[in-house]
């Protein structure tokens, strides 16, 4: 018989729910960070600002801020991953996944594929920097030390 230390199980509906659970983070915290972009340059909410891949540009102002705001999310969204996937394992495939989507999301919004290449260049930004430090912070919490004994010692 052998070890089973943090096997892995296989459990779909886990999986699904961890899935929607970062798709509903990043669109909430995107939506967040692009209204407080909104709110300092007093321009009006769209849904352009998530889907549209040509408001991201580096010609206007408000192409800058909305990369901003794309990249800021990532830093969130490693965030839940560390908070919810825990797994340093995983954090490249809920990654991918959520951009995945997103670019799903955007090729239905815009009726065909992404064409600029600075959606391409922000999203693949995004996907590094939510990958590695959601990584980097699920390590820490997993190599943490494991207190072996906690029982206080006896005089004998």
């Amino acid at each position: 018989m052998g070890s089973h230390f943090r096997s892995y199980v296989w459990d779909p509906i886990l999986i699904i729910s961890q899935i929607i659970l970062m798709q509903c983070i990043y669109y909430s915290f995107l939506g967040l960070w692009l209204a407080g972009v909104d709110g300092l340059v007093h321009t009006s909410r769209s849904l352009d600002q998530i889907f549209s891949y040509e408001v991201l540009g580096f010609s206007t102002t408000q192409g800058r801020l909305s990369m901003m705001a794309f990249i800021l999310n990532s830093l969130t969204c490693a965030l839940g991953l560390w908070f919810f996937i825990r797994r340093g394992k995983q954090c490249l495939d809920f990654t991918v996944t959520v951009h995945f989507f997103h670019m799903i999301g955007c090729w239905i919004y815009n009726a065909h594929l992404p064409a600029a290449l600075s959606w391409w260049l922000v999203n693949v930004a995004c996907m590094a920097l939510m990958a590695v430090i959601g990584e980097y912070l699920c390590m820490r919490t997993e190599l943490r030390a494991i207190p072996v004994n906690t029982a206080p010692k006896s005089n004998l």
